[in-house]
């Protein structure tokens, strides 16, 4: 006797690899959409973990230098850069939250984030205000003692992307994460 098995429709269409239409997933497009999530958004979620283990989260606008590291301006005194100061490991999620529940796109990383050094300030505070027309565009002595603010910095070592267990190319029914840029 052959039973037949009911297998939902998006895993199906993503067995071994394979889409319905022939076309074999590709790292390539996984890595083009990270790169568009990270691209179409503004804030990033940075997670790190203060001195006695406990967990703390902060949005922070972004400029990314390509898919690997992510800058940000903040004051020394907030948690986050505190926390950084103590232990540089970080974890970031890039997303937008305004979009209908079961569209989200999301990238995932965990990152080594450092305060920038001075000698790289002028380069490196150019890159971060150049992404943002509407923001005040930060001279690197605008981010040194004694001023407040500080241009920061992650550099990420591993990479993920959210894929929708309704994606229509790679959905299996369940939300999962798959490696980008490895």
């Amino acid at each position: 006797m052959v039973r037949s098995v009911a297998v939902p429709w998006p895993l199906l269409r993503t067995m071994r690899g394979v889409r319905c239409d022939g076309e074999t997933m590709t790292q390539e497009i996984l890595d083009r959409r990270a790169a568009a999530v990270i691209e179409a958004n503004k804030y990033m979620t940075l997670g790190t973990v203060d001195p006695d283990g406990r967990p703390w989260v902060t949005p922070v606008y972004f400029t990314p230098d390509g898919h690997a590291t992510f800058y940000w301006a903040s004051s020394t005194a907030a948690a986050h850069s505190v926390n950084i100061a103590a232990n540089p490991d970080v974890s970031i999620a890039i997303f937008d939250s305004s979009v209908p529940i079961g569209g989200a796109s999301a990238v995932y990383f965990r990152a080594r984030a450092e305060r920038v050094p001075d000698d790289e300030l002028e380069h490196c505070a150019a890159l971060y205000t150049s992404r943002y027309p509407e923001l005040r565009k930060y001279g690197a002595e605008e981010l040194r003692e004694p001023e407040e603010l500080r241009l920061y910095r992650a550099h990420a070592t591993d990479h993920w992307i959210l894929v929708r267990g309704g994606d229509p190319d790679y959905g299996t029914g369940i939300d999962s994460r798959r490696s980008v840029w490895s």
